[in-house]
């Protein structure tokens, strides 16, 4: 008999107060030793056999599973919900989405479509893949594009130039990377027409988290699925498909967003700026205009009941003026009813405390509520174009009250700025001081934000006013000179023309879609006697700013461009990752009425029938509305921003119906001029010589 094993350890059981168990592992380590050390040598040696088989198994599994997981992660990056947020989704849907993961697996990703290739050099087009299944939101087929000069996708440009601020001051930044993995110090500063833009670059940051996990993505329709009749062209009404895009917009607005200011199409909520009912007050000209009674009668409706400006709210002086003052004095010009007029001359006189500076310069901001105006909280400056295009509005509003001091608050701006030093040839600095009335960051100039609507309205004050004002005339003719000889320039692959910036003699290539108005505002001064070279211009850069809607992968035009000046066969148009995105602007359309009213050049009717079905094709929201996107590089995953900007309503889906209407009388250009929100205004009569 052999005696009882020796036991080397000891196995301890520990009851703490709350009756967790603990036990000592110690044996149970030693244990699977032994049990191992049992084992016979041959047992081991098939089981260290399967675990090599099961290591090279998935070694070669590996590509296949890291395409499933990009592809999981590209359905994750357009949705990321959360079982909150599926909560958040109506039953019907819900039920859809549960059927759809029961049948379809996460699709495989594969490479981004590119450009089609020109069937002339003999390439195959590139197909793109199948998109994630996601059924929260349809998206029409992909667009399949020709574009010249093209091989394939334009490279990105890696170290891009950036306009220069100098001087200015520091702000709380953060370090991010962008796509291509350089480090990018993000200044916010300034909100311009819309968009939160950073202090040394005219474009909007990536969306953050919450952001995205608010937006979900169209997803394309089924290739077997009839062509929409909008695609073909010559088969519908454009007009109608204009109505028609607009009703879309408005459902989405009236049902998620009603009295607020800005739809968020994919969230279906809201989002407020100033709390006036923004889109609502921007889009009402745009009803009338295009007969949509129904919807104009609702509004109006809140209009008379709803609107207060008694509130403790700060708003920008230049946005409150172009899009809400200027939207009411619009509407009572096109209905004659007085509602909009008393509306009007309430916000104005809530405005006016904007002016009380020691230089007579405007404050950026002010408490409508209060009366109390101040500049940013982080400088003393004013934006140029802010203080310089607020002067139709104001005149206007002094016109109709007899009351003189709107006009005569504006008027002094620009006779400040008139004389100021600092101007080059007559482009003016992008900032002013409101303490000592003085141009700051001197040196830079450009036709983009901050800038461009400062020399819109030198001309269209000077229409306005029946052409009589010879200061404002000479600073626009001044300016139109300056920048034929600083600003513009040709790419070197095809001889674009475009308008480029200039920092300290410094020339920089790049283009933001904002100047995009200069080629109708060049249009509308030949039009009313200006020298021709003024026109020949015009239909140079009309062509160019075409070329950025045509030559992208989704038909829209990113925010901004850089252009190449190499004599290469390389791509024309360099697009960096952080300027992909469209905020569905209007300043090319804009630009393709004016053109159209004053050529009757059918091709600029058929270019924005191209963009009307671009927005359709990737931004249009089944609930309704319409979403800024991310990326105009990527038919698949355009990555919509849940933003629908009141400007879409007020200016672009107007001018398109402008554009597309035979009836030249139809706010006739010798009658009326337009506000930089594409509000009409009318011409006053020439005063006796």
């Amino acid at each position: 008999m052999y005696p009882p094993s020796r036991k080397d350890f000891i196995s301890l059981t520990l009851n703490d107060p709350h009756s967790h168990t603990y036990n000592n592992g110690k044996h149970r380590r030693q244990s699977c030793w032994r049990k191992w050390k049992q084992l016979s040598r041959l047992q081991r040696s098939l089981i260290l056999f399967l675990l090599a088989l099961l290591l090279i198994f998935g070694l070669l599994s590996y590509p296949s599973m890291t395409e499933q997981w990009r592809g999981l992660s590209d359905r994750e990056d357009w949705l990321e919900l959360n079982d909150r947020e599926v909560k958040d989704i109506p039953p019907e849907v819900k039920s859809v989405l549960d059927q759809a993961e029961a049948k379809d697996p996460p699709p495989v990703a594969g490479p981004h479509m590119g450009p089609a290739v020109d069937p002339a050099a003999g390439a195959d087009a590139v197909v793109g893949p199948k998109a994630p299944n996601v059924p929260i939101l349809a998206k029409p087929p992909i667009k399949n594009k020709t574009f010249p000069n093209k091989r394939g996708p334009p490279s990105l440009q890696k170290d891009g130039n950036i306009s220069d601020t100098v001087g200015r001051k520091k702000q709380v930044q953060e370090v991010v990377q962008d796509e291509e993995g350089e480090e990018v110090d993000k200044e916010k500063i300034i909100s311009w027409r819309g968009a939160l833009i950073e202090a040394d670059q005219a474009t909007e940051p990536p969306p953050s988290n919450n952001e995205k996990e608010a937006a979900a993505p169209p997803a394309p329709a089924n290739p077997a699925d009839p062509v929409p009749p909008e695609v073909s062209t010559g088969a519908v009404d454009r007009l109608e498909a204009v109505c028609d895009a607009f009703r879309h917009a408005w459902k989405g607005y009236k049902e998620y967003a009603w009295g607020h200011d800005e739809l968020k199409p994919i969230s279906r909520s809201f989002g407020e700026w100033f709390g006036l009912g923004l889109t609502l007050i921007d889009s009402l000209d745009t009803m009338w205009i295009l007969g949509l009674k129904e919807e104009f009668a609702e509004a109006k409706d809140w209009v008379e009941k709803k609107l207060s400006f008694d509130k403790n709210v700060d708003v920008n002086l230049f946005e409150t003026t172009i899009r809400i003052l200027g939207g009411l004095l619009s509407t009572y010009h096109l209905t004659g009813d007085q509602l909009f007029l008393e509306k009007a001359k309430d916000l104005g006189s809530r405005l006016m405390p904007a002016f009380k500076t020691p230089s007579k310069i405007p404050f950026s901001d002010v408490n409508i509520g209060k009366g109390i105006a101040h500049p940013p909280r982080w400088t003393s400056d004013s934006t140029l174009a802010e203080v310089t295009s607020i002067q139709l509005e104001f005149r206007e509003l002094s016109r109709l009250t007899q009351e003189p001091q709107y006009q005569e608050a504006v008027n002094e701006v620009m006779r400040l700025v008139h004389k100021l030093p600092g101007k080059q040839d007559g482009l003016v600095p992008m900032f002013i001081n409101t303490n000592s009335g003085q141009f700051t960051h001197k040196g830079v100039f450009t036709l983009g934000a901050r800038a461009d609507s400062y020399y819109e309205y030198l001309l269209k004050q000077w229409i306005q006013g029946g052409k009589a004002e010879d200061d404002l005339l000479e600073d626009y003719l001044q300016a139109v000179e300056g920048v034929k000889k600083h600003l513009v320039r040709q790419t070197g692959p095809s001889r674009l023309t475009f308008v480029g910036e200039l920092s300290h003699s410094r020339f920089n290539p790049k283009m933001d879609h904002l100047v995009c108005f200069l080629p109708g505002t060049l249009a509308l001064g030949a039009h009313n006697g200006l020298p021709g070279d003024h026109m020949d211009l015009a239909v140079q850069l009309m062509e160019t700013c075409h070329q950025m809607y045509q030559q992208m992968e989704t038909g829209l035009s990113p925010e901004i461009v850089h252009f190449s000046m190499q004599a290469s066969d390389g791509p024309n148009l360099i697009v960096k990752p952080a300027d992909r995105h469209n905020l569905l602007r209007p300043e090319t359309v804009e630009s393709l009425f004016y053109m159209y009213r004053f050529t009757k050049d059918p091709k600029y009717r058929d270019w924005g029938w191209d963009i009307l079905l671009s927005f359709n094709n990737y931004t249009k929201v089944p609930g309704g509305g319409y979403t800024s996107i991310n990326n105009v590089r990527d038919p698949v995953n355009p990555g919509p921003r849940d933003k629908m900007e009141s400007f879409f309503l007020g200016e672009t889906l107007k001018y398109l119906y402008l554009l597309f209407s035979d009836d030249m009388e139809l706010l006739s250009l010798d009658k009326y001029v337009f506000n930089t929100e594409a509000h009409a205004l009318p011409i006053w009569p020439s005063p006796p010589k």
